[in-house]
């Protein structure tokens, strides 16, 4: 039920978001005297509709947007269908009054004022209820991979102050994309320069950069360069019969060290772990405040192919994330909105990024992110700031200059005014079709990347079953 409820919560908001869109348009259509044939909420052919006082309103079968048909605006009826139904008795053959360059112009750009104002009250709705900071305010490396471009190069201890000349504000979820991790997947050219802190002294170290391979279906990897934050090795479970148990570890345990060697992550953990496979580790524990030495012998699960060797244990994750509450002012928000959605532009147009259109999220994407919020703690709060990013993003997406889009018609209305007259209806309607199957095509696209990212790689619920040799110990 908790499942359904999400998803009826993530249906509603889109819906939204959408009406408030189009009712933007609508409104200021109504208030310059334009002529309302429909009011649709999502594309194609309606599953319902009713007429109003001359408009008919529906919701249609393709969950894509939605729209409000102004036959005197741009024509649009390749894209949304005929205007008005063969045989319909207020149909009539003399053409409609031309609208002046400067009502055209108002009535697109209502849409993207409406989405920009529904971000201002998300966001004075979040000032008052606060949201969760999701942010990794340390910037210390505690965990270098061994077979990453990193190694031997940054080292863990290093506090890193700047990635590219940039100052690091924290290690991950920094709103300005100015963290280390986001500053490293956005980086552009060949190498990155990292400026950290080492023993007191302030050290460049420049690196390359790897970027994982994904299945053809999958949006293609972010650059990494395989260093991790310092984290805690704390255990929250424990696989019955496998080794961790049969030693005696139990949860709550805090793993201090492994074979002699200070721990300062779970991925470090998990490699020492992986490679003394059958040989016996010794670990040092924090047990309720107290240090203990045990030993543990790492083995394959019998049931899992291909498989690494473990202990059967889970970690508590999560412990270098900040997560206090704050309230953050709307011009705050707006502007982190605002910063996020250019800084995504320019990479995508940049030749010497890696990021491209297929980074972009769809509605399927977008509906996944809304219901992964509501299934963690304090979703709501993150949903509803989500709901400001959402809208500011609507909002410039919209009005970007291309034809079907507020922008392109904000475009074709100024290049009205400067040629004194309309562009030609016929070669219009052709242009607005062109664009709207090619919107249609990258619509299909990333929603294809959506879905390869969220159910290609699959996944599990809750901790694995494994099972263990007899002779584990």
């Amino acid at each position: 039920m908790t499942v359904l409820l999400n998803i009826l919560i993530v249906v509603a908001l889109f819906n939204v978001i959408i009406f408030v869109h189009e009712l933007g348009h609508f409104l200021a259509a109504k208030w310059r005297g334009l002529r309302i044939d429909r009011f649709q909420i999502w594309f194609g052919k309606p599953l319902w509709k009713k007429e109003i006082n001359g408009v008919q309103y529906g919701l249609g079968w393709l969950p894509a947007g939605g729209f409000v048909a102004l036959p005197q605006m741009a024509p649009m009826e390749a894209v949304e269908g005929k205007n008005r139904d063969p045989g319909d008795p207020d149909t009539t053959e003399t053409p409609l009054p031309p609208v002046k360059p400067l009502d055209k112009i108002i009535v697109a750009f209502a849409g993207p004022l409406f989405s920009f104002l529904l971000a201002l009250l998300s966001a004075l709705v979040v000032m008052g209820v606060g949201k969760p900071k999701d942010t990794v305010e340390s910037t210390v490396i505690g965990y270098v991979a061994e077979d990453g471009v990193a190694h031997g190069k940054l080292q863990v201890g290093d506090e890193i102050l700047a990635v590219n000349g940039t100052r690091a504000k924290g290690f991950l979820g920094s709103p300005s994309f100015d963290s280390v991790r986001e500053s490293i997947m956005l980086s552009e050219g060949d190498q990155i320069e990292f400026l950290v802190q080492r023993d007191g002294q302030e050290v460049a170290v420049t690196t390359q950069f790897n970027i994982p391979k994904t299945q053809w279906w999958e949006r293609k990897g972010m650059r990494t360069v395989g260093i991790w934050v310092e984290n805690r090795i704390v255990i929250n479970f424990i696989s019955e019969s496998g080794p961790a148990d049969r030693a005696g570890l139990q949860a709550g345990d805090e793993i201090v060290s492994a074979n002699g060697e200070a721990l300062r992550s779970r991925q470090r953990f998990s490699e020492i772990v992986e490679n003394a496979e059958n040989e016996a580790l010794p670990l040092l524990i924090r047990r309720n405040g107290e240090e203990k030495e045990m030993s543990i012998t790492p083995r394959k699960p019998t049931n899992v192919d291909p498989a690494k060797a473990m202990i059967g244990v889970g970690f508590e994750t999560g412990d270098e994330f900040t997560k206090t509450i704050y309230n953050p002012g709307p011009l705050e928000q707006v502007g982190d909105s605002v910063r996020m959605m250019w800084v995504t532009l320019a990479k995508i147009v940049s030749p010497k990024s890696d990021v491209g259109i297929q980074h972009l999220s769809g509605p399927v994407g977008i509906g996944g992110v809304m219901f992964d919020m509501l299934s963690i703690e304090d979703g709501w709060r993150r949903l509803l700031w989500f709901m400001v990013l959402f809208n500011v993003n609507l909002a410039i997406l919209n009005m970007l200059p291309l034809p079907i889009l507020d922008g392109g018609h904000i475009v074709l209305a100024i290049g009205e005014i400067l040629a004194g007259r309309p562009i030609q209806a016929r070669l219009l309607e052709v242009v607005q079709f062109a664009f709207f199957f090619l919107l249609l095509g990258l619509f299909l696209f990333i929603t294809t990347k959506d879905i390869g990212d969220r159910f290609g790689s699959g996944g599990g619920g809750g901790p694995a079953k494994y099972e263990w040799p007899e002779n584990s110990s």
